[in-house]
């Protein structure tokens, strides 16, 4: 057989991942937070950008015919917003497009076009009238960790050298919330090189101090600790402690009655006092702060018509610093090395104006969904999922599962990520759907209003929510109720 070379002329199209491309599915996923540091990032990268709050008054912007260059500013988004540009992952790209794309990049007059863009603002250009500044006391301090309040104590003992080594390592080991878990005392004395005895010794000091009760090794040495701290020489709190921790968590107080041989109202005295110590001391020194969340966008209600609002307060208000206009003219080398800075710059604005105007997009289309919702409240949730929205504003879902992931609203109802309005359905004994948001809501208000001695039962609760038309298995409350946190009927009992 013979072997003979051939050409042929395929024509085929396939996605071409472009550097600017990727950028603007990077900053597309990125959190307010996260966005805010990349833009800074790249502001101490890039010299071309800088912030406009730092560059003195700004000129009025004119219109885009009198710039004749391109619009690099948020203001007008919302009064006359043209029509977004495709988010990335809409369509694919030609490696025909993104070479023409690229020459067109190349080919600008960037004398020309930073003779025009000196006159536009600043971008983003909204942002909130007045700002008040926390003062410098309130900038400049930090609750103190449970490992800096051990140490501190730790100190503060006559210890030798050689305890204080030993307490160090115990300290250095405890969980956040104040147990010795992570190792054993028999690890501590070996890596101190001291028996195990010696160690113990230290380990019985360090529970002795604020808070009391951590170093222990388990929730029965821990409320041990706190009893004997706290006086309680009474017989029965020590053995419902050290006999009956299974009956004490079952609540099963008539078993540890019999047991102890004692009136019921004796033991029920003796558990109100348990019920005081702290079953995780380490928690009270919690290095978790609260989060403050800043939305991402306002969702407004003027007349009968909502509004959606981008919120920009708090983003470096980005423009290509003029300074580096007159050393266009300079060498080739530095003229080479400014226009690709300016390339860069040109890119990172124009992916966060896009990035911005999709979140836009996509939350007019929730809240066209979800209109009831924000009428009315949570009950009034209805079942969506990113398909709904991804046809609605022609784009694809994996672009609305990135504009909705760690972006938040702040609604006439509340502040909401945006998944929050993505639910599956439940099924109404009328044919129609409610939203599974709305069904944990309603399950939460039904415990609440309930009898805290006669607890509903997770049959019980699908009971009643069937008198509300709602037709739900009693495994689907039970996942529901653990998901919001609520514990089961036995465990929410209180008899005292």
């Amino acid at each position: 057989m013979a072997l003979e070379l051939k050409q042929q002329l395929k024509l085929s199209q396939q996605l071409v991942m472009t550097p600017q491309l990727q950028q603007a599915i990077k900053l597309l996923q990125l959190s307010r937070m996260e966005l805010v540091d990349l833009v800074r990032e790249e502001m101490v990268e890039n010299p071309v950008l800088e912030d406009g709050l730092d560059s003195g008054p700004e000129k009025e912007a004119p219109s885009g015919e009198e710039r004749g260059g391109e619009d690099m500013s948020l203001e007008g988004v919302e009064a006359e917003r043209p029509p977004p540009a495709e988010a990335p992952g809409d369509r694919p790209e030609t490696t025909s497009e993104v070479k023409a794309d690229e020459g067109a990049v190349k080919e600008i007059d960037w004398d020309h076009y930073l003779e025009n863009y000196s006159m536009a603002p600043p971008m983003p250009s909204y942002r909130a009238t007045s700002e008040e500044l926390p003062s410098i006391e309130n900038t400049l301090t930090r609750k103190p960790s449970l490992f800096d309040h051990l140490v501190w104590q730790l100190k503060l003992t006559s210890m030798r050298k050689t305890e204080e080594q030993i307490g160090m390592l115990i300290i250095g080991n405890l969980d956040p919330d104040g147990y010795l878990k992570d190792a054993t005392i028999e690890e501590i004395a070996a890596e101190a090189e001291v028996t195990p005895e010696h160690a113990e010794r230290v380990m019985q000091r360090i529970q002795e101090f604020d808070p009391v009760g951590v170093a222990a090794r388990n929730l029965q040495e821990c409320l041990l600790i706190q009893a004997r701290h706290a006086g309680e020489d009474d017989e029965i709190v020590v053995r419902i402690i050290e006999d009956h921790m299974g009956n004490l968590e079952r609540k099963n107080y008539q078993a540890i009655a019999r047991d102890l041989k004692q009136p019921l109202e004796e033991i029920y005295e003796a558990v109100k006092v348990i019920a005081s110590f702290h079953p995780k001391p380490g928690r009270l020194y919690s290095e978790e702060e609260p989060v403050y969340i800043t939305p991402d966008v306002y969702v407004h209600k003027v007349g009968d018509k909502y509004f959606v609002v981008p919120n920009d307060d708090g983003l470096p208000k980005l423009k290509i610093s003029n300074f580096y206009r007159t050393a266009l003219s300079g060498s080739p080398q530095a003229r080479e090395y400014i226009q690709d800075k300016l390339r860069s710059a040109q890119w990172l604005i124009r992916s966060i104006q896009q990035r911005q105007r999709t979140i836009i997009k996509v939350t007019e289309s929730i809240v066209k969904f979800q209109r009831e919702f924000f009428d009315k409240g949570i009950n009034y949730l209805k079942p969506l999922i990113l398909r709904d929205v991804a046809e609605d504003i022609n784009m694809h879902e994996s672009t609305i599962s990135r504009v909705t992931t760690n972006k938040y609203v702040h609604t006439p109802q509340g502040i909401f990520e945006l998944k929050f309005f993505f639910n599956s359905g439940i099924n109404r004994t009328d044919g129609d759907e409610i939203a599974s948001e709305s069904v944990k809501n309603k399950i939460r208000d039904i415990i609440a209003k309930e009898d805290s001695r006669k607890p509903f039962s997770d049959q019980k609760i699908v009971e009643l929510l069937r008198d509300q038309g709602i037709d739900i298995a009693r495994r689907t409350v039970a996942k529901y109720r653990e998901q919001l946190g609520i514990l089961s009927s036995s465990k929410r009992k209180q008899l005292f």
